[in-house]
This record gives structure tokens, C-alpha cells and sequence, in this order.
């Protein structure tokens, strides 16, 4: 299991939480969408361990922590050294984004973010993306934040109409989606071709990079075209979800 970094407490603060074996063995059991477990480092208990291992079974990312910063996560100080944090939405699936534009009889339009840190950034995505009529957004379970309270909040209401599938590995969903006939957009500020020149109007899905660093190297790879937003200014980069709706509404004019 990992262990926590300074990354992981902030944006767990801003999600809902669930303290206690109790709280968390019945959530498990009831299919609640469980974004990380957090258990207390060096505690051997066996309880503790079947819960580990539930919330791993689960799709939930577990994460060994000092009990100390446990203590300083508990709302309550009573977590029995167990916290989860929980989505402030459900999660779909590829399956149910793809099964959303053939209900539509549409070619699917997805939005793929690639770690995204900034709840800020997601809720806008998500927020533009049902706008635009996307059907939906994947993102990664490890190293990007989830649907937190937060991310509600900065969609103004959409994270209770986008869809949003959660998969343990971006490359690999891509494969899927590239043999289910659904062209790979990346951004890229290098890119060879510019956006304008994309074709938007068959299955496509865009792929919008990490904040600081843009698409990992292995989902850069995995797209079949790269493209660029024209920029005329002094900054050679745009906000990732600024350039998301840019490349969401060039998909909607070529659809008309």
C-alpha cells in the first residue's frame, strides 16, 4: 500500500468523510462510490486488514497514514483508525458514457482528463462539457482528484448530469475506446496540427493534460492526433479547463 504524501491531505479535507469500522465496513457493503481509504500506519489489527482489503476489492485507492495525521483528518477524533472518503457523486462507467450517446443516436463526445490536481479545473470541465452535450468524462483513480464536494460546487450543478467514469488506468481505457471506433484527441502546445484542422464530427474524445506538466508520456502515445490551440499572446499556455471547452465547442460548430 502507499503511504501519504503531502498531496494527499488537502483534498480529502473538502470531500465527505466516514469514520469509524462500522460507518465504513456498511458503506462498502452498500456499493457507496469510495474515492481513498486511509488507515492508521503500523496497526496490525485484523478488522482493519479485511477492511483494507474490502475497500481494495472495491476500486477504492488505500493509503497507510501516521495516525497522527489520521487524528488531524478525523472531524471527530473517533475514526478507530480507519477514515474513507466518499464521492460527492456516484461514478458511471465507459460502458454506461458510450451507451449515453447511442441512446442519443450521436457519436460520442468525451472529455479524458489526465491527472488533474485542481477540483476548480474539473468542476469547469464538467460543467462546459454538459454545455456542450458531451457524454461524459473519465478520469484516473491515482494522482487526480475525484468528484469531491469541491468539484460539485465548481460545476455548477452538471456533476448531477455529466457522467464521470473513474478507471485505474488511463492508457488502457484508451485502448478500449480506440477499439470501439472513437478517435483520441491530445492537446498539446507542440502539437503539428492545429485544432481548427481536427475532425470533431465522427467518435472523439479529447484528451486534456495534467496542469503543470500536460499528458504522461504513455497517453500521449496512445492518441491518434495531437493539436494545438492557437495562441497570439506572450503565454504559450492556456487553463486546462479553458482550453477543454475551447476544443468541446470547435467539436460542437463541426457538428453543427
Amino acid at each position: 500500500m502507499k503511504r501519504d504524501t503531502i498531496h494527499d491531505l488537502p483534498d480529502e479535507r473538502s470531500e465527505g468523510m466516514i469514520e469509524g469500522r462500522n460507518a465504513v465496513t456498511e458503506a462498502l457493503k452498500s456499493g457507496r462510490a469510495i474515492n481513498k481509504v486511509f488507515l492508521a500506519d503500523g496497526d496490525t489489527d485484523k478488522a482493519l486488514g479485511r477492511l483494507a482489503a474490502m475497500a481494495k476489492d472495491a476500486g477504492a485507492v488505500v493509503v497507510r497514514m501516521d495516525r497522527r495525521k489520521l487524528n488531524e483528518m478525523s472531524p471527530t477524533g473517533a475514526h478507530q483508525g480507519i477514515i474513507a472518503s466518499v464521492a460527492a457523486h456516484e461514478y458511471a462507467s465507459v460502458d454506461d458514457i458510450l451507451a449515453l450517446a447511442q441512446a442519443r443516436s450521436e457519436a460520442p463526445l468525451i472529455v479524458i482528463c489526465d491527472e488533474l490536481s485542481d477540483p476548480h479545473n474539473l468542476g469547469a470541465i464538467l460543467r462546459t462539457a454538459e454545455c456542450a452535450g458531451a457524454h461524459g468524462v473519465i478520469i484516473p483513480k491515482r494522482r487526480s482528484v475525484g468528484l469531491t464536494a469541491v468539484v460539485g460546487k465548481a460545476s455548477a450543478g452538471a456533476i448531477e448530469y455529466m457522467p464521470v467514469a473513474r478507471v485505474s488506468n488511463i492508457a488502457a481505457a484508451i485502448r478500449d475506446l480506440k477499439q470501439r471506433g472513437v478517435w483520441i484527441f491530445g492537446t498539446a502546445a507542440d502539437a503539428d496540427t492545429s485544432l481548427y484542422r481536427a475532425d470533431l464530427k465522427g467518435p472523439a474524445a479529447i484528451v486534456i493534460g495534467n496542469e503543470g506538466v500536460g499528458m504522461s508520456r504513455i497517453v500521449a502515445e496512445s492518441c491518434d492526433f495531437k493539436v494545438s490551440i492557437p495562441m497570439k499572446g506572450k503565454i504559450s499556455s492556456l487553463n486546462a479547463s479553458a482550453a477543454a471547452a475551447i476544443l468541446l465547442y470547435e467539436a460542437v460548430r463541426q457538428r453543427g
